[in-house]
């Protein structure tokens, strides 16, 4: 965005971000897509516009793509390899108790 004019993209256009909707039915939020804003503000009312158009969404988040940082295929065995030997991590060394519906 241009310090000049706000509201204007600058040269290098406005930032991209990530939008993630809860869904009604929805337990966590789900990746939905990407749109470019200004701001946080405009990020939201645009995320909001076009993936909730159909009232399926109870809760939005629009996060700048640049400051998502993410490991790589590279990273996948040194970096889960640590939780092997910690088996209390794991799901299946818990019961799940019948009367919980949503796990």
């Amino acid at each position: 965005m241009s310090a000049e004019t706000p509201g204007k993209p600058g040269k290098q256009g406005w930032p991209l971000y990530e939008v993630f909707v809860r869904g009604k039915r929805g337990l966590n939020h789900v990746h939905v897509g990407s749109l470019h804003a200004a701001d946080d503000a405009m990020a939201l009312t645009h995320a909001r516009d076009l993936y909730t158009r159909r009232n399926e969404g109870v809760s939005i988040w629009v996060v700048r793509s640049e400051h998502i940082a993410a490991s790589t295929r590279d990273e996948k065995d040194p970096f889960f390899a640590p939780s092997a030997d910690k088996v209390y991590r794991h799901p299946t060394f818990y019961d799940i108790p019948d009367d919980v519906p949503h796990i």
